[in-house]
């Protein structure tokens, strides 16, 4: 089976979905690895998932299949008051099997977000979604100054991952700079999925 890395976002109004989007090109530029776009569920107000088995549109739920067989992770979440949205939140509370059975041990994570105004806590939801990677045993990744995107935008993008500034309850353009870092986030992720995997075949 073709390793994949697995893009698994929530989206309420449609912009952390167009980043998701243009990191799975990201990755699809690395020979060797392909991109699994996945999402979750919304949730109540009790905390219960409500939502079909299947979504109406956009991708389909991520299964722990799909979590504990990927070659790499990177996970988007748009900001709620500087932290992940509960529907991730609660999918990611959800994982312990996966982290009782070390499944995300030592491959590569990143992380990306979607903000209504430019200082509206993208770094601090960035930081926050690292800390159950980091739990995971997984090697997070953000994104390097060689990029010139992270240097010449005047919207979103951060060394901690991509981001995007949208605006109210519309999905705005991604402009070419978050374009840019998104797939650059996506293409590094890949690479170093494959480094690793590879590097670990070699281990004897």
């Amino acid at each position: 089976m073709t390793p994949y890395i697995l893009v698994l976002y929530y989206s309420r109004y449609g912009s952390t979905l167009e980043m998701a989007k243009q990191i799975a090109r990201g990755v699809e530029h690395v020979s060797g690895i392909e991109a699994r776009l996945r999402t979750v569920p919304a949730v109540s107000p009790v905390n219960e998932a409500t939502e079909p088995a299947i979504p109406d549109s956009g991708a389909i739920y991520c299964t722990e299949d799909d979590l504990k067989n990927c070659a790499g992770l990177i996970l988007g979440s748009p900001t709620r008051f500087g932290n992940m949205a509960a529907p991730m939140k609660y999918f990611l509370d959800g994982t312990s099997g996966v982290w009782m059975n070390g499944n995300l041990i030592n491959k590569p994570a990143a992380v990306f977000t979607s903000t209504s105004t430019l200082h509206g806590g993208q770094e601090s939801t960035l930081l926050s979604m690292m800390i159950p990677l980091l739990h995971h045993g997984m090697v997070i990744t953000g994104i390097p100054y060689s990029e010139p995107g992270l240097s010449n935008t005047r919207t979103g993008g951060t060394p901690y991952g991509a981001s995007h500034v949208a605006s109210g309850d519309t999905p705005s353009k991604l402009d070419n700079d978050e374009i840019a870092l998104c797939q650059a986030l996506g293409k590094r992720v890949a690479t170093l999925a494959l480094q690793l995997h590879f590097a670990l075949q070699l281990q004897p």
